[in-house]
């Protein structure tokens, strides 16, 4: 961002709007294309996906001002947004229902390998090319995988026929408005360059979406959105399990850095490296998970991962500010074996158990129920942490620092109780929701 920002010339605060963008237009558009291409073809919208996100990241680095950036990387979100929301449900439809559970393991493990080269070969093209070289990378890879799609889209063609269905577009209208507000009130650099008059409007027009969704949903003939769907129990279960989850993964990751450099007197090259410890573990434990969900079910590895999340955030009530770094280090150990073994568990309880005409939808939701968890885990840090500090400082609208470490890491240990107990209602929702576990196919009335 520093680099980018320099080079457009430009501040921190208008190179985060391109952050910001690509967020908004992901994660406000997944749910939408993941219900089209379950009207319209996962396939085809898993290679349009590639197209645009190749195309838009070539826009990226060609940009020469910073709005041109921004609306590049709105366009690219666009093809995120098309790529991740089916990307899990063809997973699930690519294997026999009995791999199910491994096919959303190699998922998980896919992702977190590509979580630990990206900045890698980010920081790389940095260094030796530029900036725009982290855009033009990814543009062969995208068109060698809009390749690939097609390829594959012509072998399946004559697999699956879908019947043309009207499209809702009111209530896809309307699911945008209900996602992007959230995500703009949540995201703390959108509160920074937002007023509260804004902070208002947007409140009421999550309001305002959300009544004539919800309204416009039960009464139309062909729902954009079959809100049967949410009476699943596994899966609503699910989805509550991993918003819980992710928010406190988050929240983990945000505060911890802090605590281990400022307060620890850990350098950034020690802490860099306690944080490439969850990937690593992520890429080893997903496919184990997913093995064990299909023999066993998703409840018990699932559960055991929201376990894992208790014990971290345990951990992390007893910090202090002399604390050996070996215990921050079992906190970041268990919240990524936390990582490892629930997500692929949960998403075969979500995707794969579901209808096929509704998997896109499913999947796109645990793609935007994991971005929602990353911005509520922010949000949620950021303001437990504010009322902590101001108690016990007595100070009404202290600001938090690290240079007072007592104040701090009080308010760090009220904050992972918070967590904690959170955390302890995910458990409760994933074990609730697997009970059936066992069934292989999950039928509503459409």
């Amino acid at each position: 961002m520093p680099t980018v920002a320099q080079s457009l010339g430009t501040d921190l605060l208008g190179v985060s709007w391109a952050l910001l963008s690509y967020q908004l237009a992901n994660i406000g558009l997944s749910m939408i294309f993941g219900r089209i291409s379950d009207l319209w073809g996962r396939e085809k919208m898993f290679a349009l996906g590639f197209l645009v996100f190749s195309v838009s990241s070539l826009l990226c680095g060609l940009s020469q001002t910073v709005l041109q950036l921004i609306w590049a990387r709105v366009v690219q979100g666009v093809g995120a947004s098309m790529l991740q929301s089916s990307s899990r449900a063809l997973a699930a439809e690519s294997v026999p229902e009995d791999l199910a559970g491994r096919a959303q393991g190699y998922m998980t493990t896919a992702h977190h390998v590509g979580f630990v080269l990206g900045p890698s070969i980010g920081g790389f093209t940095i260094d030796y090319l530029s900036w725009r070289w982290s855009f033009f990378f990814l543009v062969p890879i995208g068109f060698c995988g809009m390749a690939l799609a097609v390829a594959n889209l012509k072998r399946r063609r004559t697999s699956s026929q879908r019947h043309p269905v009207s499209i809702d577009y009111l209530g896809a209208v309307l699911l945008f408005a209900i996602t992007t507000s959230l995500v703009v009130m949540l995201d703390r650099r959108a509160q920074q360059v937002i007023d509260p008059s804004m902070q208002m409007a947007l409140a009421l027009l999550l309001f305002a979406s959300l009544v004539g969704f919800l309204l416009h949903e039960s009464r139309t003939k062909f729902p954009f959105v079959n809100l049967d769907l949410f009476k699943i129990r596994r899966f609503s279960l699910s989805v509550v399990s991993l918003l819980i989850v992710a928010s406190c993964y988050t929240l983990t990751g945000f505060l911890m850095p802090f605590y281990l450099q400022d307060i620890l007197g850990l350098s950034p090259t020690q802490v860099g490296i306690l944080f490439m410890l969850p990937s690593i573990l992520t890429v080893a434990l997903a496919p184990i998970s997913g093995y064990l969900a299909d023999r066993l079910g998703s409840r018990l590895p699932a559960s055991l991962g929201v376990g894992f999340m208790v014990l971290s955030l345990g951990a992390g009530v007893l910090l202090r500010p002399d604390s050996h770094w070996v215990l921050p280090a079992l906190l970041i150990i268990a919240g990524a074996i936390t990582n490892g073994i629930f997500n692929p568990a949960n998403s075969t309880a979500m995707i794969s158990m579901m209808p096929a005409e509704h998997r896109g939808f499913a999947s796109s939701v645990n793609h935007v129920t994991f971005g929602l968890g990353n911005v509520l885990g922010v949000a949620l840090g950021g303001l437990s942490m504010s009322l902590a500090f101001e108690r016990y400082t007595s100070v009404a609208t202290a600001a938090i620092t690290t240079a007072n470490p007592a104040a701090f890491v009080t308010a760090l240990n009220t904050t992972f109780f918070v967590a904690a107990a959170l955390s302890l209602a995910g458990l409760a929702t994933s074990i609730i929701g697997g009970r059936r576990a066992e069934e292989r196919r999950t039928t509503i009335r459409l």
